[in-house]
């Protein structure tokens, strides 16, 4: 079931309804039942997946509690792991790595294969993994005492909001808002809704626009020029980011009319002067995930410069790799970590000349150059993330200096406009909505836009209301899509794939 689908709209409706008719003590029965239907409406099987996984977690977390002998505590912990990342692994990974055993074992003149799972990859998996983790990670680490009541931590796991594609929530967050009592509110569920309606708007008007460009020209590359090859890229990257914000603006805003407050995950993440500026505001909740449960327990920047670099690619080819089962995701987790080093490396060299040169006088020109200069390589890591291969991805970006004027070699721009389906003027609104996004959220600076909206008269917030819903009708894409996220991080195996293996649609 998509956030942008008439069922949602008719499930969530109902759900809030009953939920503020039900008296309060009945109401996490309710959340917990909605949330395995809203699950079970993609592939009925796999809530059982949620199930285990909520039961050995809790088991696992109780044990915990029970005793201090801490060798049964890393019995308990280890018991977790080797499930939970047990079952990503068979769904989302096995077939992987025995294809790349396999072109192993072939390089090698041996006949010995692994089989392929014959399995559709369980949805949002990847997510609530990480979110059930988190948490019996923070029970064994003493800073989280274990949730006693099933049913509430059952809810934390399973939240149908963000389960199937986030934010990750930390139970110290999100386990007391299960628990407390909501009256209904006219202001707070105004502000859900204004929340939701510009997420719809970003993933519908924006993201799934762009999509319909982006797909034709990765698709066969080889048919565009520089020019498009570059205007896809730049299509990607704000596909990507709409379609993942906006679906992340939902799940809050639904979160939100339920009076729960779920983390922002996004702020503005083009709007970085580094990448290390970016990871800040991108997918935080993943990033902070792994600073804490990863790069912190390796030793962080406690340790030596050689085993920080370890530290900080093993950090980014993984997190890399948890955005799916091919190559074209490790090395764009590659490309970010080699991005960072970078960076931190060159930061007094830089710092430096800035001084030297009084470049520092300049801030206002600087600022925006810095930017553009993250934008850029952010962009080109991004081709390899979309393409279907790692030579693919290569060629678009050995190929985006050619045909950038003379489009004479590739038919001309009729031609081209035509490959792509589109007008010239469809094509230039398509712009004209990632410069209008881009002055939105230069309006809203660091404030949510429902708290803007609700500062303004009242003919001018429904002036918005009415616009945002004649775009959402009259400019919104037809075709229904699911997140790309829903696609990218459950990814079984993309390129050429073993019959029968596929993606949960």
């Amino acid at each position: 079931m998509l956030f942008n689908s008439y069922q949602f709209s008719i499930f969530f409706f109902l759900v809030v309804f009953l939920y503020f008719t039900l008296p309060h003590r009945f109401r996490w029965y309710l959340l917990l039942a909605a949330s395995y239907y809203f699950y079970m409406a993609w592939r009925k099987p796999y809530v059982l997946l949620i199930i285990a996984s909520t039961g050995v977690d809790y088991f696992a977390a109780l044990g915990m509690s029970y005793t201090r002998r801490q060798a049964i505590r890393r019995l308990l912990l280890l018991f977790s792991l080797i499930s939970n990342l047990g079952l990503l692994f068979t769904f989302k990974y096995f077939n992987f790595f025995a294809d790349a055993a396999n072109t192993l074992s072939a390089m090698w003149g041996s006949t010995v294969t692994l089989p392929y799972l014959q399995v559709l990859l369980p949805v949002g998996i990847s997510f609530y993994t990480f979110q059930t983790l988190s948490y019996t990670l923070e029970v064994y680490q003493g800073r989280q005492q274990p949730e006693r009541h099933l049913g509430h931590f059952a809810l934390y796991v399973a939240f149908f909001p963000q389960l199937v594609a986030g934010p990750i929530e930390r139970a110290h967050r999100l386990l007391p808002q299960l628990r407390r009592k909501v009256d209904f509110d006219y202001d707070r569920i105004r502000s859900g809704l204004i929340l939701m309606g510009w997420g719809l708007f970003k993933k519908v008007v924006i993201a799934d626009r762009l999509a319909r460009v982006v797909d034709i020209i990765f698709a066969q590359p080889d048919r565009f020029p520089g020019l498009f090859l570059a205007t896809g890229a730049v299509f990607f990257a704000f596909q990507i980011y709409c379609d993942f914000a906006g679906y992340t603006d939902i799940a809050r805003g639904a979160a939100r009319i339920l009076g729960i407050d779920l983390m922002e995950n996004f702020r503005r993440p083009y709007n970085a002067q580094s990448i290390a500026d970016f990871w800040r505001r991108w997918h935080i909740s993943l990033s902070t995930w792994f600073r804490d449960y990863l790069y912190l327990p390796l030793g962080g920047n406690r340790v030596s410069p050689w085993r920080w670099v370890f530290n900080i690619l093993i950090v980014f080819l993984l997190s890399g790799l948890w955005h799916g089962a091919n190559w074209t995701f490790l090395v764009w987790g590659g490309l970010h970590g080699t991005y960072y080093l970078i960076g931190r490396f060159s930061q007094s060299t830089r710092s430096h000349l800035a001084q030297k040169y009084e470049l520092n006088r300049f801030l206002q020109l600087l600022s925006p150059l810095k930017m553009l200069s993250t934008f850029i390589l952010v962009t080109l890591a991004w081709i390899v993330f979309r393409a279907n291969t790692v030579q693919e991805g290569w060629y678009v970006v050995s190929h985006l200096p050619l045909g950038i004027y003379d489009l004479s070699d590739y038919g001309g721009a009729d031609r081209l406009l035509g490959a792509l389906d589109m007008s010239l003027r469809a094509l230039l609104m398509d712009g004209g909505l990632i410069l209008f996004l881009l002055l939105v959220e230069a309006f809203l600076a660091e404030q949510d836009i429902s708290t803007v909206l609700t500062q303004h008269p009242w003919w001018i917030r429904w002036s918005v209301y009415v616009s945002m819903l004649i775009a959402v009708m009259n400019l919104g894409s037809t075709n229904l899509k699911p997140p790309l996220y829903i696609f990218n991080s459950n990814v079984v195996h993309r390129g050429p794939a073993p019959p029968a293996i596929g993606m949960v649609h």
